[in-house]
């Protein structure tokens, strides 16, 4: 998706991703030649504006936490652009990314691999302070305890290790490790599909309530579309490495264009009997990415699918109201 340059004038965005490609060399044979490519990202632009949270969706192996670490420079690109706060980051060197760390932190899914279970809770917030920060031992304390604090947690907890807690407890530790920099822009790789369903919700406001006094912008990766409806201002679709569909969250929710982002919804439970929504039950399973069908990457599970699909890559075409969807349904080629 590029947006027109007298678009972009009038949006304060805090990152942009140009054709992002991440691709993964296959090796075989004696000599461990490489003979072809995992693409887990393949051609993906976005952009996201400052103090939004942008959600993106899709199934195991879309390539939605690969995206994720590719804007974060925790990977780097095989091809495209990363734009944060005006500066071309693509392909900075580690001393360059480092005053950049500052602003972009991440969120883990799993909270029990993401602590080191040898550190106190205060020694994994103050890590980051002393790598970065010219803070006292005193000033390391206060923050580590405000931190605690503003997640939900007891003074106290700073002395305890991470085996001491609860996964719900041990997330809200990986927030406030994840704000100790005060960042800009936090990217949260599935930070509540291993909690309960009551934790989450605990968890999904705590992340709104400082997303607002911490004037925080996320990118919320998830395959839980409920959960992305409750945190998101606008919803990425991936499939196979690409975007299928973006839109604001409502649009989405209400008039899903792309037969992929249909599916995904018609799966979703719901209580509302009236409104409840048709199964579609896609066939076969999830194509390879090192060989991704031609064309369309959908085509070969699409009930829609036909000869243009397979000849032509659908490219995201703007239907109105930053509706964005790549279908041949509404993109046809003269």
């Amino acid at each position: 998706m590029q947006l027109k340059p007298e678009t972009k004038i009038d949006q304060d965005y805090i990152l942009e991703a140009r054709n992002i490609k991440k691709y993964f060399p296959i090796k075989g044979g004696i000599l461990k030649k490489t003979i072809g490519h995992v693409k887990a990202v393949d051609g993906v632009s976005l952009n996201i504006l400052r103090g939004e949270t942008l959600g993106v969706v899709g199934e195991s192996g879309s390539g939605k936490s690969t995206l994720g670490r590719v804007l974060l420079r925790l990977m780097n690109p095989t091809e495209g652009q990363i734009i944060f706060e005006n500066q071309d980051i693509s392909n900075f060197g580690n001393r360059q990314l480092r005053p950049i760390r500052r602003d972009m932190q991440v969120v883990f899914q799993d909270p029990y691999a993401s602590l080191n279970s040898k550190m106190s809770v205060q020694e994994l917030i103050e890590e980051p302070l002393l790598v970065q920060t010219k803070m006292s031992k005193s000033e390391r304390k206060d923050k580590a305890i405000s931190l605690l604090e503003k997640v939900g947690l007891r003074a106290d907890a700073r002395l305890k290790y991470p085996h001491e807690f609860s996964g719900g407890q041990r997330q809200r530790i990986s927030i406030a490790r994840a704000l100790a920099l005060n960042p800009k822009f936090v990217i949260c790789d599935e930070p509540v599909s291993a909690l309960d369903v009551s934790i989450q919700a605990q968890v999904l406001n705590l992340m709104a309530d400082l997303q607002d006094e911490f004037n925080l912008t996320y990118l919320f990766i998830a395959h839980d579309l409920s959960v992305v409806k409750h945190i998101s201002d606008r919803v990425a679709v991936m499939y196979l490495g690409r975007i299928a569909e973006i839109a604001p969250k409502k649009n989405l929710y209400d008039t899903p264009l792309h037969p992929y982002t249909r599916a995904l919804l018609s799966a979703v439970p719901s209580t509302d009997v009236r409104n409840r929504r048709e199964k579609i039950i896609l066939k076969g399973d999830l194509p390879s990415p090192s060989n991704p069908p031609s064309g369309c990457a959908f085509r070969t599970r699409c009930p829609h699918a036909h000869d243009l699909c397979a000849a032509v890559r659908p490219e995201l075409l703007d239907v109105g109201n930053g509706h964005y969807v790549a279908c041949h349904l509404y993109n046809k080629p003269n």
